[in-house]
């Protein structure tokens, strides 16, 4: 009878043993520091409203002093474009350094294992925990673990929602019970995705669920600057006393102690080569150099190092690729920023009415039909003058005749431009000029094409 194989391997949970050290501070460092910023920034306030709050009713998206508009969308592609290139340019410099210190599934999981170190205790008590029949302690160590994580996952949806909701507002109505039925969902929605990722899925989102894994070496190459075991040190490997010189009983620095396995959140070993599940958070260097500082051997035998300078022992930081990333993601940023703090609170688009070029008046004019819209991205209502300039001898009529907008609002009115016959022929360049009539910092132009017959 042929024997049947499975092709998938059943998952096992995997217990990352402590670790302290240089990377591990930076890690505890950027998870305060971005937990922070993400429970803190509803709470701030800015001219008496919420200084970050993306209104989508009022269709507003204040950013502390800065109100954007549905029109504004062309910020956020900007925004994305410098983040890819960003993403590209610390990928190409020095491997994944966002999924080691500041990807939010890695921010959370450590937050998530914190609450299950203080409830459960360190791996090997947890892995005990675990294999052990359910008892009056493990219950109580459970439901400890387990509430913490809900009352953290809740908090964390509640934020979240508190960024489109004011968050006072938010609050208030928690806790009255009144909450509406979408801030429900997305309360619930984003605290159980969060309980689920951070608390059970873990490693499992970076190795199936994230892109990045799969895409991250077409943006490597022999100068990236990547977690990295020195074979040609550390091998062959070995244990032995600490007294005991390496080279005189032929092995190298490693001692085979698993330290590198078994701090590791994705379960894999760094000595077989750089994988795609690591996610550069460099605990394995904190655990070897611990061991290295036992055995009195000079630190580094997994450390920071790029595939150049394993081999040749020489970096080359500044290359081609990143000094290309680097200038790019200047040049469009300072623009980007640039562009956003000189916007002027005020559209005119400009469309020509396409079924005649012109019209024969009675009076001897020619006309020419334009559709203005007129959009006001401003705090208050306007009202604006229009005119036009290219030729001399051009007048304009709208419909209405009083242009006024609304915070926020798009008019669209129709304009007549006029011109004595004979003055000019053909396709004539023509500007749009619109303004505030009580604020003279609101202008906006737009050329457009007066049509006249031809001589």
């Amino acid at each position: 009878m042929a024997e049947t194989k499975s092709l998938y391997v059943a998952h096992e949970k995997i217990y990352p043993r402590e670790v302290e050290g240089t990377f591990a501070n930076l890690r505890i460092t950027a998870m305060v520091v971005l937990l922070g910023i993400y429970y803190g920034l509803p709470w701030l306030r800015w001219d008496e409203r919420q200084a970050i709050l993306f209104d989508l009713p009022a269709r507003k998206f204040h950013i502390f002093g800065l109100t954007l508009w549905p029109q504004d969308f062309i910020y956020l592609s900007w925004l994305l474009i410098i983040a890819a290139l960003a993403l590209f340019f610390f990928t190409a410099l020095a491997g994944r350094l966002f999924c080691g210190y500041a990807c939010p599934q890695t921010v959370w999981t450590e937050a998530f294992l914190w609450m299950e170190q203080i409830t459960e205790g360190k791996g090997r008590q947890r892995r005990k925990l675990d294999k052990a029949p359910w008892s009056i302690e493990k219950v109580r160590k459970k439901g400890a673990k387990y509430g913490l994580w809900v009352i953290f996952a809740a908090w964390t949806g509640f934020t979240f929602v508190g960024y489109f909701t004011p968050i006072t507002e938010l609050a208030s109505k928690m806790v009255r019970f009144n909450l509406g039925g979408w801030e429900t969902f997305w309360v619930l929605f984003y605290g159980a995705a969060t309980f689920a990722n951070a608390g059970f899925m873990r490693e499992q989102v970076c190795r199936y669920m994230c892109p990045y894994a799969r895409f991250q070496s077409a943006m490597f190459d022999k100068d990236s600057l990547i977690i990295s075991y020195d074979q040609e040190r550390g091998e062959p490997r070995g244990g032995r006393k600490r007294s005991v010189d390496p080279a005189s009983v032929g092995l190298g620095d490693c001692i085979d102690c698993n330290m590198c396995v078994q701090v590791c959140p994705t379960g894999i070993d760094i000595r077989d080569g750089l994988q795609y599940e690591c996610i550069a958070c460099a605990a394995c260097i904190d655990a070897c150099d611990s061991v290295m500082d036992k055995m009195n051997y000079p630190r580094g035998l997994v450390r920071y190092a790029t595939e150049h300078s394993i081999v040749h022992e020489k970096t080359r930081i500044l290359r081609p690729r990143t000094a290309i990333y680097a200038t790019l993601l200047a040049a469009i940023s300072v623009a980007f920023v640039v562009a956003l703090f000189n916007r002027t609170p005020l559209d005119l688009d400009v469309i020509r009415d396409r079924n005649a070029l012109y019209r024969e008046r009675g009076d001897g004019t020619i006309e020419n039909v334009y559709t203005l819209r007129v959009i006001n991205k401003d705090q208050a209502e306007h009202e604006y003058r229009l005119s036009v300039a290219g030729i001399d001898g051009l007048a304009v009529e709208t419909d209405p005749t009083v242009l006024r907008a609304s915070a926020g609002e798009v008019v669209t009115a129709a304009a007549r431009v006029k011109l004595e016959d004979g003055l000019v022929s053909g396709a004539n360049p023509i500007v749009f000029a619109i303004a505030a009539a009580d604020d003279e910092g609101l202008v906006d132009e737009q050329e457009s094409i007066f049509f006249a017959p031809r001589d």
